[in-house]
């Protein structure tokens, strides 16, 4: 992963989102999820340094009310410590689903007693996770895999997509480097001519 963020950086790329652990993943059994938890946090804590001396800001979506403590702090300072920095925006989807995504926006605006004739794709759009952060370009899925596995739903609905078999250990600037070229032909509509 670091070396894809340095390869996105120098690419240009201004957001690259990591789908780290999905909503669907606490099925699976308990010692894996209690690895791959310790994992991230101990990962988070080494590393936010160095994505900070490339002037990178860790950001995170998803939920974080089925996290460990101690790993929702390491998050929070991780965004804090990373929260000026003007270059590449990382996003850990951790605990994420984009019809949970979803479903939270529905309920924040329900407890903000938003009037239903007030309600329109902008208002909604601004109670997702990350409402700043722009609809992506590109998704790129690997593994071989031809869905989106609940990613991205609502502000990937005019993404492109690129598909490759290549696993996401085995992830590389090659790699990138395909997808970018196979998006720069891409002819980018979003339902107009």
């Amino acid at each position: 992963m670091e070396q894809t963020v340095r390869d996105a950086a120098v690419a240009g790329i201004k957001y690259l989102s990591v789908y780290a652990f999905s909503t669907e993943n606490w099925k699976r059994p308990q010692i894996e999820k209690t690895g791959l938890m310790r994992i991230i946090e101990w990962y988070i804590q080494r590393k936010v340094a160095a994505l900070k001396e490339q002037h990178g800001r860790l950001r995170f979506a998803g939920r974080r009310d089925r996290l460990p403590p101690s790993l929702v702090k390491t998050f929070e300072e991780a965004e804090k410590s990373t929260r000026d920095e003007k270059g590449i925006q990382v996003i850990l989807c951790l605990d994420y689903g984009g019809r949970q995504e979803i479903v939270d926006a529905v309920k924040k605006i329900l407890e903000n007693g938003v009037e239903s004739e007030r309600i329109t794709e902008d208002l909604l759009s601004g109670y997702m996770y990350l409402p700043d952060v722009p609809e992506p370009d590109l998704i790129i899925r690997t593994s071989g895999e031809k869905r989106l596995s609940n990613f991205w739903l609502w502000t990937g609905v005019y993404s492109e997509l690129y598909f490759t078999d290549t696993l996401w250990p085995d992830f590389n600037k090659d790699v990138l480097d395909d997808a970018l070229e196979a998006y720069s032909k891409r002819q980018r509509r979003k339902g107009g001519v």
